[in-house]
């Protein structure tokens, strides 16, 4: 397991993958949450294809979702639906919101790191290659949940995959010992990348100090991690972080 706390300067993720990351969760947060939380007074977004979007909300069903390096509105309305699409490379942030709906001059915030709104008509730039790495790794994140989850008790009353604009990370929650109620619950997630480090990376991380079993399984302060590379570079990307999330229930149940 790599060890991510080590220097991350040889990682072949560079700064524009920062750069591609920070606009998206811009995007995620001020655009997509913010559309969401006005309609629903909920900003937890969910794994769409190629990337992430809102819930289907508002009396027309509509939803707003990121997919690679375009933005999509889709409409329920009956009997003309629609889809209407705009390319976020190229466009800024008070463009893409004007496409959504969304006031950016109304007060929000998604937790105390909420990234900051900035510059709203700064250009936005958002290589494809690194949109669609973002949605890959959010694709390999939300099917490993999903394994995971069909492998445990339901007793563990696993909570909804959600990414939570304010970390941007997909996650959950789960019971490690569903036989004690309370704080014996462990989030487990991935994110694309953040402060901590730059690269995307899986996390398990329990909501107590528990740290059973192999002692270099739990390589970080707040649990476990594993890197990007180690879980695509594998043969079957899905079943390894799959094996990740249940290595770390299964030490903390024991």
């Amino acid at each position: 397991m790599t060890d991510t706390t080590k220097d991350t300067t040889s990682d072949p993720l560079d700064d524009r993958h920062d750069r591609a990351r920070d606009a998206l969760h811009r995007v995620a947060t001020h655009v997509l949450a913010r559309a969401q939380f006005s309609a629903t007074g909920r900003f937890g977004l969910r794994v769409t294809p190629g990337g992430f979007g809102t819930i289907s909300f508002g009396p027309d069903l509509d939803r707003v979702r990121v997919s690679g390096g375009v933005l999509v509105r889709e409409s329920g309305a009956k009997p003309a639906t629609s889809t209407r699409t705009m390319q976020i490379d190229g466009s800024s942030l008070a463009g893409l919101a004007d496409f959504a709906g969304v006031d950016l001059s109304t007060e929000f915030s998604a937790g105390h790191d909420t990234p900051p709104v900035g510059d709203v008509d700064a250009v936005i730039t958002l290589p494809d290659a690194s949109a669609r790495l973002i949605g890959d790794w959010y694709a390999i994140v939300a099917q490993a949940l999903d394994r995971t989850v069909h492998g445990a008790p339901a007793s563990g009353a696993p909570s909804l995959v959600q990414i939570w604009p304010e970390h941007f990370d997909a996650a959950l929650d789960i019971a490690f010992d569903p036989q004690v109620p309370g704080e014996r619950r462990v989030n487990l997630g991935g994110t694309p990348g953040d402060g901590f480090h730059r690269a995307p990376y899986l996390y398990v991380g329990p909501w107590t100090s528990d740290r059973p079993g192999d002692a270099s399984f739990w390589n970080v302060p707040f649990g476990a991690v594993l890197g990007h590379a180690d879980v695509t570079g594998s043969s079957d990307p899905v079943a390894t972080a799959a094996a990740f999330f249940r290595s770390g229930l299964e030490m903390l149940a024991t």
